[in-house]
Formats: structure tokens, C-alpha cells, sequence
């Protein structure tokens, strides 16, 4: 298995922060066929892969702050309004994903990229782990 980490700021607001060039960089990197594997080990943030860039990374965030409102609701309270909500984004937005790489390129479909969602409008840096598994 080969790993690196990478940091990311995603600033002092919702955010869909697409990584795919360093995930394909990565791969390329690492070349051949495998796994790569994408995790961020915050509990307030999770890795999708969806479509960026033409409304759909918007329309995840109006969809999350529908389903997961910033207001007083949440018992874990600390940190900015609805800050409890950061906590339990990840049980729908996993901290994980997977993409199979195939001669070193990732193998997603047509639209898809590889982002991180954080919700978390306290902890603007996050570090997220790559690792490529191979045979």
C-alpha cells in the first residue's frame, strides 16, 4: 500500500471542495491497477463523489442544510449555531470512498469528481488521507 496526506481548507462557510486533481496526481503517481481509497479522519466531514460545477455541489449543500438545519436543535451544542448538525452529516456522507484506478487513472464515470463536504464552519483545515492498494 502506498499513502500520503493531503490538507485542505475549506473555509468559514458550508462547503463542497473538490480534490480530484490530487486524487488522480496521486494515482498517476502510484500507476498500475488498484484501489484508491480516500478518508478524512474529522468527525464533521465526509468525502462524496458527485458532480461538480454545474449546480449539483450547491444543490448537496441546500439538501443538507434542509435535512441538517444550523439552528439550536442539536444536543451537541458546542462551537457555532447548529455545530451538532457537523456531527452527524457523516453518518450520510461517510468520512471514506473508493475508486478503482485502472493504468494509473481513476476510474470514475463521466461526471463524477471526488470532493469534500464539511459543514464544520469552525475547523476550516482539514487533512485527508489517499492511499493506493494494489496487488
Amino acid at each position: 500500500m502506498k499513502s500520503t496526506e493531503i490538507e485542505v481548507t475549506t473555509g468559514s462557510r458550508d462547503r463542497v471542495h473538490d480534490i480530484t486533481r490530487e486524487c488522480e496526481e496521486f494515482a498517476r503517481d502510484c500507476g498500475g491497477d488498484g484501489l484508491l481509497h480516500v478518508f478524512v479522519p474529522h468527525a464533521t466531514a465526509g468525502v462524496a463523489l458527485v458532480e461538480l460545477g454545474a449546480g449539483s455541489d450547491d444543490d448537496l449543500l441546500t439538501a443538507l442544510g434542509d435535512l441538517l438545519p444550523a439552528d439550536d436543535r442539536w444536543r451537541h451544542a458546542h462551537g457555532s449555531p447548529g455545530h451538532g448538525r457537523s456531527h452527524v452529516m457523516p453518518a450520510f456522507i461517510a468520512p471514506y470512498a473508493s475508486v478503482p484506478v485502472l493504468g494509473g487513472r481513476l476510474a470514475l464515470g463521466t461526471w463524477q469528481s471526488v470532493a469534500i463536504v464539511d459543514l464544520n464552519v469552525d475547523n476550516p483545515n482539514r487533512r485527508v488521507r489517499l492511499s493506493f492498494l494494489s496487488d
